[in-house]
């Protein structure tokens, strides 16, 4: 399909090609369509949904005593189309009758809440998505709970993230209107002292239909099909808190760390206190600053008038314990530790609390400027640092499933990543908590191609003013949530677009005003606007398949290392076979490898750019060869996958220290919302295929490379430490494994942060025309410190640079592999020890919960004759053979030639081998699958 923008000047047309054009056309055959299973057309008559298959308990929420905040711990939930003319004056007491209803959890989309009550199974298999019905989420939904209220004080209910807003009920009353309640990020604090009693109380939320061209919520572009509903619904907590006269909100730690020294920071601590009386009041604030085994205490009486709100500030100047001498500073993952502090805070009168404030912070400093080329370069701690990371989503449904996030983000370390990014889809608090405990920086911001981006034309409704408030408002929330988050490390105000200056500067002063002290990037492309300046990012592409040596490209119009690019990369990622038969039917398998301009519903959305693989399929049967089977596809797809992800990360990484440096770059993407074929390091069932240990490979801390531009060959430094003296090697192969070249080269010390060339290749002549380059990576001692393995051919991949589009440059001619195909079975023997005994097992069975873990060692030998290509392996479990995720390997997918033996080390949990035995199962390019070896314990 040609890009519809290709008229529009490239200026003018937004950096990615997920836009609204090519869609107008699916919009109006869809709307020919009748209403039925997967029409994706809206009936103007409420659609029934059907009744719920199970449902779960639903649980009365208990509240506390002044100072505490109890979220609303599970939804009845029911569509209009069926509560009819019932209003909420009644759905909002105590014993309305229920029956019927779903029952969802405390965050629940309506769709995400019909799933938990059994419908709809196996929702992400083949087209099932397809076969939701939109219409039952065009009319309001009502969201109903009850909770209890004991003893006397204020309350007050905090809804936050409700999509798109709601009209509230409470014990029969309306208590706030969807004017008010708007936008998915806004916090609303509606007091309702007068509305409750003790005992039960009953709450309803009537939740309008959702668009996100219309509303500030937020929408999935071409990341993926849109959800039926569009996320309508409570995706945030409901709170009901409790306080007395005066309440805090906002309690906040800025630090002012001194460089470069790091032994002291002066911590300033504010926290808003608001007396909700009629009449003036003196109010204690006390607490103490905790952490690095020592407590700071704070106290201060404060005057407030009736109504009044007052910002209250402790500073070193009048609390000198806030001057912390050689303090515990948080550093990012891969640079240092990561400790947190404590604030605790209470508002007291007459000797009783009124209400309580907590929060963790980190000791650091974070600033950036545009570096020589253009980049963004971060700074940390006074010492510049290298963003390398992927972009972010949460599940389709916005599911809470803290455990799955904590997974995925333990993928961010082990993939020797930093950083990620969220285009809009901004998270739960949880998920910052764990980022900082992590170590892992993360990028916030606003998505594009919607209505927060109307005003630069790319779709969404044009804004009003009412839309302006609601996006100051949602950035001024946002900051209050993220700004004692010591891994948030900036803000970004546009995606796709920079606002103009009149929507910037209400964002920046929201952000500044609510105590914002980190970066505020005008957007993600390379655009500027005031008072921000310039991004200092840019938006190049690619988002779909490029060779390795794209990566090296210095053109302006491309997407190669230099600079910060904030989404980018080789677009298709092919899972593994038994994640792909999961997630497929056998004719989409089959589609797959012999009709690829056939459209992938996992693949992009449905009439965007990336809705079939055609660019990734045509590349691969010219490289690799033409596949004969689904089979033959998904083995050369693991090598493309590795090889394209690795060459991305090798070439940001080697240049870091550049001239003109590579100051960060964020792959698109490291997960996705549902099981997809392109655009992740990972599957949505967590299993890791050859992009994944392409990036693992690349991201190493010490690393031994070969670059696609000079040939040389280099040792890039990851970490903040230099290396020791080094010595690196270069073994040129045929495609039989025998060696044609072998060289060594000295290393001296390689700063951190730095790459250092070894030597420049020069293969010999006569080499078969697909080959292999082998480098690895010693230090003084003689030990292996890295290890990297490239297939590489006589005839180069060339890019035809003038037909580069936003999203991808093809190629004139293509590097020929084809050799590998013509390789047999390799012989590989492998022996495994585990960890896990039968005492662990044994505990395990009594208390299945997931603490701890296991490690399995496989030593792996090539007894063959031909080199074994892609060689994976799998921890699995013995008798039911089903994967084991998430793991960590110490490597995975390498190539060993014949005589060689390699010792690879897999780190996971023993409750994920729910009372197996683990084993390791064995596959390759040319390695026979279902080879399993029962680990011995």
């Amino acid at each position: 399909m040609p890009d519809s923008r290709s008229l529009l000047s490239r200026t003018a047309r937004p950096p990615r090609g997920r836009r609204r054009v090519m869609a107008v056309a699916a919009v109006l055959v869809a709307a020919l369509l009748p209403v039925g299973l997967g029409s994706g057309a809206a009936s103007a008559e409420a659609k029934l949904p059907p009744p719920p298959v199970t449902t779960p308990q639903f649980h009365t929420t208990p509240t506390g005593a002044p100072g505490t905040a109890s979220a609303i711990r599970s939804w009845q939930v029911q569509s209009s189309a069926v509560t009819g003319g019932t209003d909420g004056a009644a759905l909002s007491r105590t014993g309305y009758d229920t029956s019927g209803w779903y029952v969802g959890p405390a965050r629940s989309t309506v769709l995400a809440a019909m799933l938990a009550d059994g419908l709809y199974p196996d929702v992400f298999h083949s087209k099932n998505l397809s076969r939701i019905d939109p219409a039952m989420f065009q009319v309001p939904w009502w969201y109903r709970s009850t909770f209890t209220v004991q003893g006397d004080g204020r309350t007050v209910l905090r809804a936050d993230g409700i999509i798109p807003g709601a009209d509230v009920w409470v014990n029969g009353r309306k208590v706030a209107s969807r004017s008010t309640v708007q936008g998915g990020y806004t916090v609303n604090d509606i007091d309702i002292t007068a509305d409750v009693h003790p005992g039960e109380n009953a709450v309803a939320f009537e939740v309008p239909p959702t668009d996100p061209d219309k509303d500030l919520t937020l929408g999935w572009v071409d990341w993926n099909q849109t959800p039926p509903d569009n996320n309508m619904g409570i995706w945030r907590d409901v709170e009901v808190l409790r306080t007395g006269g005066v309440s805090l909100s906002n309690a906040h730690v800025t630090p002012d760390l001194d460089l470069p020294s790091l032994d002291r920071a002066d911590l300033t601590v504010a926290v808003d206190a608001h007396n909700a009386g009629s009449t003036a009041e003196t109010v204690r604030v006390t607490g103490s600053v905790g952490g690095n085994g020592a407590a700071v205490p704070l106290s201060r009486s404060v005057e407030l008038a009736a109504g009044q709100t007052r910002t209250v500030t402790f500073t070193p100047a009048d609390t000198p314990g806030l001057t912390l001498r050689h303090p515990a500073v948080w550093w990012p993952v891969g640079e240092g530790a990561h400790p947190l502090y404590d604030l605790k805070l209470s508002a007291e009168q007459g000797g009783a609390v009124t209400d309580r404030a907590a929060t963790s912070f980190g000791v650091r400093s974070v600033t950036s400027s545009v570096a020589p080329g253009g980049g963004r370069q971060f700074v940390v701690n006074g010492r510049k640092v290298q963003l390398r990371g992927g972009g972010w989503a949460p599940d389709m449904f916005l599911r809470d499933d803290q455990g799955r996030t904590a997974d995925e983000l333990g993928y961010v370390a082990d993939l020797g990543l930093n950083t990620v990014r969220l285009e809009g889809k901004l998270e739960n608090p949880e998920f910052y908590d764990m980022a900082d405990r992590a170590g892992i920086m993360v990028l916030p911001g606003w998505e594009c191609c919607d209505k927060w981006e109307a005003w630069a034309g790319t779709g969404g409704e044009p804004w009003t003013d009412e839309d302006r408030a609601v996006a100051a408002r949602s950035a001024a929330d946002e900051a209050v949530l993220l700004h004692n988050h010591p891994s948030v490390v900036a803000f970004l105000i546009g995606s796709d677009n920079a606002p103009p200056a009149d929507i910037a500067k209400p964002y920046a002063d929201a952000l500044t005003g609510a105590g914002w002290s980190v970066p505020i990037v005008s957007a993600a492309s390379d655009q500027s606007t005031e008072p921000t300046g310039d991004s200092g990012m840019k938006m190049n592409g690619p988002y779909a398949y490029v060779p390795p040596n794209y990566w090296y490209s210095t053109r302006d119009d491309q997407g190669g290392a230099i600079g910060f690019d904030s989404e980018t990369s080789a677009g298709e990622a092919i899972p593994r076979l038994p994640t792909l038969q999961s997630m497929l039917t056998p004719e989409e398998q089959r589609q797959l490898w012999q009709e690829p301009k056939t459209p992938q519903y996992h693949a992009g959305k449905t009439g965007s750019q990336f809705s079939d693989l055609s660019i990734f399929d045509n590349a691969l049967s010219h490289r690799y060869g033409a596949p004969t089977s689904v089979t033959d596809y998904v083995r050369k797809a693991q090598l493309a996958n590795y090889e394209a992800t690795r060459a991305q990360f090798e070439a940001f990484g080697s240049k870091a220290a550049a001239d003109k440096p590579a100051t960060g770059v964020i792959y698109w993407m490291l997960n996705n919302a549902w099981p997809s074929l392109h655009w992740h390091l990972f599957d949505y069932d967590l299993d890791q295929a050859g992009g994944y240990f392409g990036a693992k490979k690349a991201n190493e801390p010490v690393h031994v490379q070969f670059a696609y531009d000079t040939s040389a060959v280099q040792v890039v430094n990851h970490t903040p430490d230099a290396t020791g003296k080094l010595t690196a090697r270069v073994r040129v192969r045929d495609m039989d494994g025998t060696v044609r070249q072998d060289q060594q080269a000295k290393v001296n010390p390689v700063p951190g942060g730095h790459t250092s060339d070894a030597l420049t290749l020069k293969p010999p002549s006569g080499l078969t025309t697909a080959y292999f380059v082998e480098l690895t990576l010693s230090d003084a001692n003689g030990k292996e410190v890295s290890r990297n393995v490239y297939w590489n051919s006589t005839e180069p991949d060339v890019l035809d640079n003038a037909k580069t589009t936003w999203y991808y440059t093809p190629e004139s001619s293509y590097a020929d592999l084809t050799g590998l195909a013509k390789l047999g079975d390799a012989d590989v023997r492998a022996t495994a020890e585990s960890g896990v005994g039968p005492g662990v097992r044994a505990a395990l069975a009594k208390s299945p919960a997931p603490g701890g873990q296991a490690t399995t060692r496989v030593t792996l030998r090539n007894d063959g004759k031909v080199p074994a290509v892609g060689l994976h392996a799998g921890m699995v479990g013995a008798r039911h053979g089903a994967a084991v995720a998430p793991v960590s390997w110490s490597d995975d997918d390498i190539t060993l030639f014949p005589g060689q033996q390699i010792t690879l080390t897999a780190t996971y949990r023993p409750a994920d081998l729910h009372g197996d035995t683990p084993a390791v199962e064995l596959s390759g390019f040319n390695v026979p699958t279902a080879k399993a070896v029962a680990a011995r314990g």
